[in-house]
């Protein structure tokens, strides 16, 4: 596997021209750098006009191997070839480094570049990136790229130095400017000289720590790649080492990497909003800065809220108002360290009756929109306290919590809430204080701590009584000033008191079912239920051979099977007004057959995809590269399981046994397009919706991809 490493943007705050003398200065030796031992120079070259300089030479470098490794490798030393192009005429100097010890088995590649910062011409950038492929090593593949990469990342955390000491250096003998390259006609008058040296000498001023984590620009080894895209000195376009400190904290430079990296491949592949950096960070944190990892669970949250239209719920949606006075909840200042803070009152709350006055759907939109408002005020808490706040600490409340909160559609609710949010607000929550947890508590976490993150989970304190007066109580985190009153504290707290939610207000089994459904085809998706007998199937009418038909859908309920039919003839419409073989309509969707009984498969119509058995809470995403026009025939079908077959899906509805799933009734929601060729990008990206609106629920993704008249599926399932 290739390692790859990406720099964000250094700046010095020096004149182009000073940094490379300060640069030059590492050569042919740097006591600095111990690892690198000496250098020789191999070629070089100057143009006559000494515009350019290119210089190659092979350093020697004394790599922190264990010495069992070095011996059987049979060597005491590695040798680079560097090779440093500078050209004064444009400003800029390219750095390329690669190994010739052991070439055959280990491929080092690194690139570095100085150019004159976009905004400012008096200071400097640089970029750095390298790559460390390992094909094999006497079978020691994984310890050398261990040491590699430790030592890479050793160098570029040194590499501030050693600019910062050469230019101390070149201010002590008393240089603080180097006059710019001209052409050798053209001599610079002593005033505009002087303006220069005046000019320069202002702006040689010490550089700031965190504008100085630069790498070995050239000696290193190991571990990143692709040369660097145009110097761009703003955090729109490329990160900065200064924003990142500023906004975005402390990171290693392998985490400043996989950031970059991951933002790069975002920018270029993603359609649509590219989240903030903070965001991508929150995803990257969540998955221990796996990039794969972190951009698989991203992507689906990215199409999720696109669907749903969460970045807009703030400004779009008006909370009922049985949940402005029933919801016993609302922020309150922030803890010591500026997270803001979140009070939940979950023991004053009527969970029963506000699932029975709103349904799933509205709880769960209220909650979206809390944690929006909270990465709102993360942003803001930044801005005021001057350093990055990317989480908050909620404060619940339990005393009042007994068996009725733990109705069993009530904790079903609260386990899907928790899902989502897990899924789409990941490493937002700081710390979690449960305050006067009472006996009834062990039961409700004993459902609910399996669905809860073990990065999460560790982030909770729990406190029986009264505990939470004492040492290690409420005050180590939170100011006694703004310690609510309901806690014995001497601020006044807004949160609603909640309690019950009068019966008059409970909506239908049938009208809550009917609100949640008309939610969801809010978005592109249909509904349809697949029975015994009778199949779900839509027509699709290519003119265009080489046309891609698409499709997004969730299995919500049962097993099915899924097939794609050709024809050159149109089937007959289903009438409207038949309940029988043709279509059946439901309250939770509709079914509709298009292929007549008398059709023979093989004479009337083909099959021109395997089917495909797609189980209950699976996600379904493919495309089709159709060969010949007509008419093409989505189809659902029922599938039948043996009565002693045993499911691996662990689901919400299986810890509440609270679903009870017909055995001859399947319900599907489904989404598809047809993509002109020239536009199919052969990615899930090229889809419209991408994920379904129940990818949310979801944890792992396995994916296929195969070429033309085959599918391209990517499935997961609950856990």
């Amino acid at each position: 596997m290739v390692q790859k490493y990406q720099s964000p943007v250094r700046v010095y705050k020096h004149p182009f021209e000073l940094v490379m003398a300060a640069y030059e200065r590492r050569f042919p030796t740097c006591p600095l750098i111990p690892m690198f031992v000496d250098s020789d120079t191999v070629n070089e070259f100057k143009s006559e006009d000494g515009a350019i300089h290119v210089i190659e030479r092979r350093c020697k470098l004394d790599v922190d191997a264990p010495r069992l490794l070095k011996k059987i490798a049979g060597v005491d030393y590695v040798y680079f070839i560097q090779k440093n192009s500078l050209n004064s005429r444009e400003r800029t100097l390219h750095i390329e480094a690669h190994n010739e010890t052991f070439s055959n088995r280990v491929i080092i590649n690194e690139h570095c570049c100085y150019t004159v910062h976009p905004e400012n011409e008096d200071w400097t950038c640089f970029e750095q990136s390298a790559s460390l492929d390992i094909k094999s090593f006497f079978g020691f593949e994984s310890t050398v790229e261990k040491i590699a990469m430790k030592q890479y990342t050793s160098n570029i955390k040194k590499g501030k130095e050693i600019i910062e000491y050469y230019l101390r250096q070149l201010e002590e003998e008393g240089i603080t400017f180097v006059p710019r390259w001209t052409p050798p006609s053209i001599t610079p008058s002593s005033e505009t000289s002087l303006s220069c040296k005046k000019q320069a000498a202002s702006m040689a001023v010490i550089i700031p720590d965190a504008t100085l984590k630069e790498g070995l620009g050239g000696e290193a080894l190991s571990n990143p790649a692709g040369a660097p895209e145009s110097m761009v000195g703003t955090p729109d376009d490329k990160l900065d080492a200064d924003y990142i400190k500023r906004y975005l904290g402390d990171l290693t430079p392998l985490q400043e990497s996989c950031l970059i990296r991951l933002r790069q491949w975002l920018q270029e592949t993603h359609k649509g909003k590219i989240p903030k950096d903070e965001h991508i960070l929150r995803f990257l944190r969540a998955r221990d800065f796996n990039i794969d990892k972190a951009r698989e669970i991203m992507c689906q949250s990215l199409t999720w809220r696109k669907q749903h239209q969460v970045d807009y719920i703030l400004d779009t949606w008006n909370p009922p108002q049985v949940l402005q006075d029933y919801y016993a909840g609302g922020w309150h200042h922030h803890d010591k360290d500026g997270r803001p803070l979140y009070v939940l009152r979950l023991g004053q709350m009527d969970t029963k009756g506000l699932v029975r006055a709103l349904g799933e759907e509205a709880l769960l939109r209220y909650v979206l929109s809390i944690n929006e408002e909270g990465l709102r005020r993360c942003e803001e808490n930044t801005k005021v306290f001057g350093r990055p706040i990317s989480s908050w600490t909620c404060l619940v409340d339990l005393e009042g919590l007994n068996m009725r909160h733990l109705w069993r559609p009530g904790v079903k609710a609260l386990l899907r809430i928790i899902e989502v949010v897990e899924a789409n607000y990941p490493e937002t929550l700081g710390r979690l204080l449960i305050l006067r947890a009472p006996r009834v508590f062990p039961v409700l976490w004993t459902l609910v701590s399996p669905f809860i993150d073990d990065n999460t989970r560790r982030k909770f304190l729990i406190y029986a009584g009264n505990d939470y007066q004492g040492p290690g109580g409420l005050l180590d985190y939170i100011d006694k000033e703004i310690i609510p009153d309901f806690l014995s504290g001497e601020c006044m707290c807004e949160v609603p008191e909640g309690g019950l939610v009068p019966k008059s207000l409970y909506r239908t089994a049938e009208e809550l079912e009917n609100e949640d459904l008309k939610l969801w085809t809010e978005t592109i998706y249909q509904s349809a239920s697949v029975f015994k007998g009778a199949p779900h199937e839509i027509l699709i009418q290519i003119v265009d051979a080489s046309s891609v038909i698409t499709w997004d859908f969730d299995v919500c309920k049962g097993d099915i099977v899924f097939n794609i039919y050709h024809s050159k003839r149109s089937p007959q419409p289903p009438k409207k007004e038949s309940l029988g073989a043709h279509s059946i309509t439901s309250p939770g969707g509709n079914n509709v057959q298009l292929i007549d009984k008398v059709w023979q498969l093989g004479r009337d119509y083909s099959m021109v995809e395997s089917p495909l058995i797609c189980k209950e809470g699976e996600s379904v995403q493919g495309s089709h590269v159709t060969r010949w026009p007509g008419f093409y025939i989505l189809q659902w079908k029922f599938h039948s399981m043996p009565a002693c077959a045993a499911t691996n899906l662990p689901r919400v509805d299986d810890v509440l046994a609270s679903l009870q799933v017909s055995s001859h009734k399947c319900k599907v929601m489904y989404y598809t397009e047809v993509i002109g060729s020239e536009d199919f990008r052969g990615s899930m990206t090229s889809l419209e919706s991408s994920h379904s609106g129940f990818s949310q629920l979801s944890a792992a993704t396995t994916s296929s991809n195969q070429s033309h008249s085959s599918s391209m599926i990517s499935r997961w399932r609950f856990c």
